[in-house]
């Protein structure tokens, strides 16, 4: 789902919001998250999962296109960890698509 998707599936679900202001909504609460992670911050969103940092650490790569060796500096990336919630959720929903539900009549004897 992409955030325009996001955008048009909340105003469909709440069609007294303008897609505009749905828009400038979601565009606020992921504008606050990146600043909160750039300063450092944890995230955490009951039921859902939580945003945090991992420090990579320096290491020596490899230019795919020359195969000179290069330097690549250490750095923070985003990592998230879905909440108890949300992973039983996904996989509730994963079973119903992937096992169809046998009921007593589809038994044979």
């Amino acid at each position: 789902m992409t955030k325009s998707e996001l955008i048009d599936a909340l105003v469909a679900s709440y069609p007294q919001f303008a897609t505009r202001d749905m828009d400038i909504a979601v565009k606020t609460i992921l504008d606050a998250m990146t600043l909160s992670l750039a300063q450092g911050h944890r995230i955490e969103i009951r039921g859902f999962g939580s945003f945090s940092l991992s420090q990579r650490a320096p290491r020596v790569g490899r230019n795919p296109r020359t195969g000179e060796m290069v330097e690549v500096v250490g750095k923070r990336v985003p990592h998230f960890k879905a909440g108890k919630e949300l992973r039983e959720k996904v996989d509730e929903e994963f079973k119903k698509l992937i096992n169809p539900i046998i009921t007593e009549d589809s038994w044979v004897s």
